[in-house]
């Protein structure tokens, strides 16, 4: 998993509480999700995903209880 640390992505932590980070193309967003869970003790609300010039973009919307921008901290984005 690596962040994206664009404008766009800025927002979405700020407003959405929303992370996008780039993930292999062959996983399933059920393996996203677990995964996700796993390595920051999060909860995730749900994901969507996009593939963009052969990769995958993962939007992870995260439950409200667990702030976006403390892990956005962690990865170093912010």
């Amino acid at each position: 998993m690596k962040p994206i640390t664009t404008e766009k992505a800025v927002r979405l932590i700020e407003l959405n509480n929303m992370l996008v980070i780039e993930t292999d193309r062959k996983k399933r967003k059920h393996e996203i999700k677990k995964e996700f869970e796993e390595i920051f003790d999060v909860k995730v609300d749900s994901i969507n995903t996009l593939i963009k010039k052969n990769k995958k973009i993962a939007y992870i919307k995260l439950n409200k209880k667990n702030p976006a921008i403390d892990i956005a901290t962690k990865l170093g984005m912010i």
